[in-house]
């Protein structure tokens, strides 16, 4: 995919910090570590690297591997994956990185998870089995359409079965098989 530096890392420079100092929000949030005033920060920071991601879509397309980088293009990805609270932007960078991947510039579990989360915010059930919930009694798939093939769709798509991706989801989140005082947390990049 890439053989030489970025075409643009200034880019990279900035998807890759937005999206680390986002991780590590969540992260805190997941453990039930934030306040309120905390809680609001975060959000806000979503919106400012939905808008970030948004200017960087316009000018480029999908920032992929050859323009920003493997890492630069996760963080793109992770970004877009938390736009949450703007469906219609989520499910535009979906078809973008879909063209990314077609163009062997973008991974295509990137393209699962995103499409996931794009359907699930948009009230439809998730095709990949990419977006779980955790909650105070475990770790649980959100709703999925037709469940008896699941696995095979996981395969076209480079992921392993889902069985296997909710035991590793399982120990990181919940090492004792429970999760304690967790918050209700859409799970996202885990499976």
């Amino acid at each position: 995919m890439m053989t030489a530096g970025p075409q643009r890392p200034d880019l990279a420079r900035e998807l890759i910090a937005r999206a680390a100092d986002s991780a590590a929000h969540r992260a805190k949030r997941v453990r039930n570590q934030l306040d309120a005033v905390q809680l609001g920060q975060g959000r806000h920071a979503d919106h400012a690297n939905t808008k970030v991601l948004r200017r960087i879509l316009a000018e480029h397309d999908w920032p992929g591997h050859l323009l920003v980088g493997p890492a630069a293009a996760r963080a793109a990805w992770s970004i877009a994956l938390h736009s949450d609270d703007e469906p219609d932007f989520q499910r535009a960078a979906t078809t973008l990185l879909e063209r990314a991947v077609q163009a062997d510039d973008a991974l295509i579990q990137h393209w699962a998870h995103l499409h996931d989360r794009a359907l699930i915010n948009s009230g439809h059930d998730q095709e990949y089995g990419t977006q779980l919930l955790l909650r105070a009694d475990g770790v649980e798939l959100c709703p999925l359409r037709v469940p008896g093939s699941l696995d095979q769709r996981r395969a076209t798509v480079g992921l392993p079965p889902i069985a296997v991706a909710l035991r590793t989801v399982r120990r990181r989140y919940t090492p004792d098989g429970s999760a304690g005082d967790a918050p209700t947390v859409v799970l996202a990049g885990a499976a």
